[in-house]
Formats: structure tokens, C-alpha cells, sequence
């Protein structure tokens, strides 16, 4: 899926890291050759490493400085294999800004558990630490593009903004990546700035000018759901959804903020059981948001299939 760059609330919890955040590496087993260590050089770290259980600990520090992207895959694995060279050839691209983290989910049940693999490829990231969904599944050049390209305005908003020297070449001379439509400039300006409604206004009238803009569609999605959550405080909203188990406005809330926090399951479920219990005049909101939610996560994910399947036998 592609992450909408929120400053917050797509940090919360998406995995759980605590038993990994301080694991020390093990001195019988040295990291393998790339992965970075605390006293390598600073021009000698590559952009893309491998990293495993034991070496885990110090890609959680260096997200702190700069944006990690963790790639989950494994040998047997055919889209990995599609989506790996297409991870890598954009990192490289950015010269920097970001680095590729490459677990071996086989070789490494630890981080494979802590990141909740239920299904490869899956691709997240680490910001200042802290975890961030991307995507699962093989996905085209310029969605992997796009996202990565939030996740940079994101980890701004959270003071990571550094980068790494590129090893054996000058970042500067790195190739430029083309600028962004005008409207779409505009409307990532405003979601850096927290102005959704001008970021919103934006990606509608790149649509008006071009409504096959598949980019501002996906866009308006995420910002609109942003939107929806921006100043919403979790606690009190599953309160109201508790009270109120077929309130359409207060389930609406909670599920809007499970996806936002990566809980991407729970929210379709949660709206899914909404549909089933509510009489037939009243559901067509809760389709509607499913569908315009399955948009954001994006249709080919394996839980926007299954949700869809649900949705479907509760239709028929």
C-alpha cells in the first residue's frame, strides 16, 4: 500500500519491536558483509545490506538518522525476486536518503515474527526507530516511487532527515528524479504543512484536469483519510465504538484509525461486522468505505482480497 505521510499516527505500533530493539549482536556470528556496525566508516556504508536477528539493534539506531527500508523475502519466494532488483534500483537512485535493509524471513524467525510476516514480499520501514507499513506483494516501479517518496516527507516531519555517503560514487551525481505535476507538488507542500483541506483541493482539481490521474486518485484517498483522523484520539474513540457497537460515525472512526496505525485487518473487520448487523437500507455507507479504505491499502493486497470475499457473501 502506499503509506500516507502523517506526522504520528501512521508511527504507532505497527509491529511489535520490543524484543528485538535491544538485542545484542552475538560475537561468534558476525553481521554479514555489508551490514552496517557502529564503528564502520561512514563513507563505507552500502545502501543495501543484509541484516539478521543479531545485527537488528544497530539498523534500529541508524533509523534514527536516516529513513531504513526493510525488505522481508525469501529464495523461494518468485515475487521477491520480481520486487528485490525494483527496491534496489530506486534506493540507489536516492543516493543516499535512503538505505535497503534485506531480511531472509527463513534465516531470520525473529524479525520475521516481530514484523508480523504473514505473507512475502512485505516491504515497511523504520523511522526514528519506530515502524511504518508500506506494502506486501509485488508492486509496479513508480507505486514503490511514490511511496518511498511519502516516507521521505514523513520521516522529515519526524527530524530524520539525514543520509549516507554512497559508497564508491558521488551522490551528487546521482540522476535526478523528474518533478512532480504542479497539483501534486502543491498538495504534498500541504500535507507537510498539516493543511489537508488544501492538499485535498489540490489532488480534486489535478483529477478535474486529468480524472485518469491514477496517482492524484490514490492521493486524495490518503489525504482524505488523514483528514478524517487528524486530532482523533484513539482511546476515546474505541470507547464511543464500544458503546454504541452499530453507530456507523463512531465504528467509522476507529476503523479509519486502525489503518492509519497499520492495523489493516481489524479495521475491515471491524467494518465488515458493521455491514452484517446493520439492516439492509442502512449499509450502503459501510460499503462505501470499505471500498474507498480496499483503494488506499490497494486491491491486489491479500487482506483487501479476503475482505473483499467477506463483503461479497455478505452481499449474495
Amino acid at each position: 500500500m502506499s503509506i500516507p505521510a502523517a506526522p504520528g499516527s501512521v508511527m504507532r505500533g505497527a509491529v511489535d519491536l520490543s524484543s528485538l530493539r535491544h538485542r545484542p549482536a552475538a560475537p561468534a556470528s558476525p553481521p554479514p558483509t555489508g551490514a552496517p556496525t557502529s564503528d564502520a566508516p561512514a563513507g563505507a556504508l552500502p545502501l543495501v545490506f543484509d541484516v539478521t536477528d543479531a545485527t537488528f539493534g544497530e539498523v534500529l539506531e541508524l533509523s534514527r538518522t536516516v529513513p531504513v527500508v526493510i525488505d522481508l523475502w525469501a529464495e523461494w519466494c518468485g515475487p521477491c525476486k520480481q520486487l528485490s532488483p525494483v527496491l534496489e534500483k530506486v534506493v540507489t537512485e536516492l543516493a543516499g536518503r535512503l538505505v535497503l535493509a534485506k531480511v531472509d524471513v527463513d534465516a531470520n524467525p525473529q524479525l520475521a515474527q516481530g514484523f508480523r510476516a504473514q505473507s512475502i514480499p512485505m516491504v515497511l520501514a523504520l523511522v526514528a526507530g519506530q515502524p511504518v507499513p508500506l506494502f506486501t506483494g509485488a508492486v509496479p516501479e513508480q507505486q514503490v516511487r511514490d511511496v518511498f517518496a511519502q516516507l521521505l516527507q514523513l520521516a522529515a516531519q519526524h527530524g530524520v532527515t539525514g543520509t549516507v555517503p554512497v559508497a564508491g560514487g558521488d551522490a551528487a551525481a546521482a540522476p535526478e528524479e523528474p518533478p512532480l505535476p504542479p497539483l501534486h507538488a502543491e498538495a504534498f507542500a500541504a500535507i507537510e504543512e498539516g493543511d489537508y483541506a488544501r492538499a485535498i483541493s489540490a489532488y480534486e482539481q489535478a483529477l478535474v484536469e486529468n480524472p485518469r490521474d491514477v496517482e492524484a486518485r490514490a492521493g486524495l484517498g490518503q489525504v482524505r483519510l488523514l483528514a478524517r483522523v487528524q486530532g482523533a484520539d484513539l482511546q476515546a474513540a474505541r470507547a464511543a465504538a464500544a458503546a454504541e457497537p452499530t453507530g456507523i460515525a463512531a465504528q467509522f472512526v476507529v476503523a479509519d484509525l486502525d489503518v492509519v496505525g497499520g492495523h489493516v485487518d481489524d479495521a475491515f473487520g471491524r467494518l465488515l461486522d458493521l455491514f452484517a448487523a446493520l439492516p439492509g437500507e442502512e449499509r450502503a455507507p459501510v460499503r462505501e468505505r470499505l471500498l474507498g479504505l480496499f483503494g488506499i491499502v490497494g486491491d491486489d493486497d491479500a487482506r483487501v482480497i479476503r475482505a473483499r470475499a467477506r463483503l461479497a457473501s455478505l452481499l449474495f
